[in-house]
């Protein structure tokens, strides 16, 4: 694919982009592209740099220095022209709650030279029944709907959704996790953050992971998985454990992670680890609560490459 085409094939790409506070390197040389019709996600810890660099994308802030494209074209800063073509779902919303949905689709609406009918968003949010209902008496679930509405009235190529089910009960979760897999399928690209990895793995097409400012890792769901290397996960509870358990058991096998409130060995050969296992418990005696197998998960990965918890 010759270098023109290569481009034309991105919805957004960064290169070499920095933001500093100070001292504090908030972005520190990263590059990265997102190919059209992907969704994308970024994961990183708190603190990482991954709302600075979504700030930087929406205009909401100006880097230091790198080179920003969308759809191809160099971006010396995001003005009207890039605005018209994304949209942008914050991670808190704050509704003016004393009106009606409808009026506050209108108002969005408003804000733009081209916008999408009315009632084609309130089909696509599931939200026509709630028309004339009140911002205020909407649930959880349907608030985060109409964000991701008004982040759509005017018809973006490029969606920002930052944390979109944050807060969200399991079956309000899966349907924004419909509706966004719907906005891929209508050609959108989807530029995606959470702090649920069992979301990245279910939706993402292509992973960035940051850890202090920097790309540490990049690839697709399964591709980060399987560079993890080992085909079986012990899973127990850590609660009863002391840090001199947990040091034998790193002394015991070869990879051992150890999360806020479970411990996870990770191996190749299950029934001899197991039988090891077992007798190491027995022999302090301890009771390995809620142990389960399972295969390693993106979370897995997360853990491995930052050491943290995705909101440490």
């Amino acid at each position: 694919m010759s270098t023109e085409k290569t481009k034309t094939s991105r919805a957004v790409e960064v290169t070499n982009l920095r933001k500093y506070y100070g001292e504090v390197k908030a972005i520190d040389g990263v590059s990265f592209y997102v190919k059209k019709g992907q969704i994308f996600t970024l994961l990183g810890p708190n603190g990482a740099g991954k709302t600075t660099i979504i700030e930087i994308l929406e205009g909401l802030k100006a880097a230091d220095s790198g080179e920003i494209y969308f759809f191809g074209e160099k971006c010396e800063k995001i003005g009207r022209e890039e605005k018209e073509k994304i949209g942008v779902l914050l991670q808190e919303n704050n509704f003016i709650e004393k009106i009606k949905v409808k009026e506050i689709i209108e108002m969005f609406a408003s804000f733009f030279e081209k916008s999408v009918p009315i009632s084609d968003i309130l089909e696509r949010i599931v939200l026509k029944e709630k028309a004339s209902a009140y911002v205020e008496d909407l649930s959880g679930g349907q608030k985060q709907r109409l964000a991701i509405g008004l982040a759509l009235i005017n018809d973006p190529r490029l969606v920002f959704l930052d944390e979109p089910t944050t807060g969200l009960d399991p079956q309000a979760r899966r349907n924004v996790w419909d509706l966004i897999e719907n906005l891929k399928k209508e050609g959108k690209t989807v530029f995606l953050t959470t702090h649920y990895m069992e979301e990245a793995e279910q939706l993402s097409d292509y992973v960035y992971i940051m850890d202090q400012g920097k790309i540490i890792a990049r690839g697709t769901p399964g591709e980060l998985i399987s560079e993890l290397g080992r085909e079986n996960v012990i899973d127990f509870e850590k609660k009863k454990l002391k840090d001199e358990h947990i040091q034998q058991l790193e002394e015991l096998f070869e990879k051992v992670s150890t999360g806020e409130n479970r411990v996870s060995i990770f191996v190749e050969k299950l029934s001899s680890t197991m039988s090891k296992l077992l007798k190491w418990s027995e022999g302090n005696n301890l009771e390995l609560d809620n142990l389960m197998i399972r295969r390693p998960n993106l979370e897995d990965v997360f853990l491995e490459l930052t050491g943290k918890g995705l909101r440490d």
